[in-house]
């Protein structure tokens, strides 16, 4: 299955990539061979611990190459008073009488304690391609839904302001 992300997706995951590559590799070798001089390696938690680092940072290389290589590149193509990708939507929680903004993401940005929701969430899902004043419930499992509505929506694009998920 292709992950469906944003030019500036992959823009990030190759910067991300090529520093991991250029500066990152090289200091985590050159940590796992200081600390292996440091003696018996069976009691060398200082060598345990670059080798992990070295391990994490060759697994998130890993993932980035494979992301960057399997990506289907979309684009938003939401018309005016539509929610697309990257817009601010304000809603209101019928349930629990609030109201929170919200900006739907690619699953590779999401944090939803910063507001960003992924696409592919069941609120993601439920609100894209809706229109402000339109009630939706969102169907978390076969057992919980809840309904929102949307009060108001900022069209906006990505700005890069969206973090990559470390994993």
């Amino acid at each position: 299955m292709n992950n469906e992300l944003t030019q500036t997706d992959i823009d990030k995951m190759q910067a991300e990539l090529d520093d991991r590559i250029i500066r990152l590799r090289p200091e985590l070798i050159e940590e796992v061979k200081r600390t292996r001089a440091f003696g018996d390696l069976s009691e060398n938690y200082e060598y345990k611990a670059a080798k992990q680092a070295k391990n994490r940072n060759e697994s998130r290389i890993r993932y980035l190459t494979n992301m960057i290589k399997t990506a289907r590149i979309i684009e938003d193509h939401s018309v005016a008073g539509e929610v697309g990708l990257f817009d601010k939507v304000t809603l209101y929680l019928e349930e629990d009488d609030e109201t929170m903004v919200v900006q739907v993401c690619t699953t590779v940005r999401t944090d939803p304690s910063s507001g960003f929701i992924s696409k592919e969430s069941p609120l993601g899902s439920a609100i894209l391609g809706r229109r402000a004043g339109d009630r939706v419930t969102v169907h978390v499992n076969d057992r919980y839904s809840y309904d929102v509505e949307i009060r108001a929506i900022e069209k906006s694009e990505d700005d890069g302001s969206a973090p990559l998920l470390s994993y």
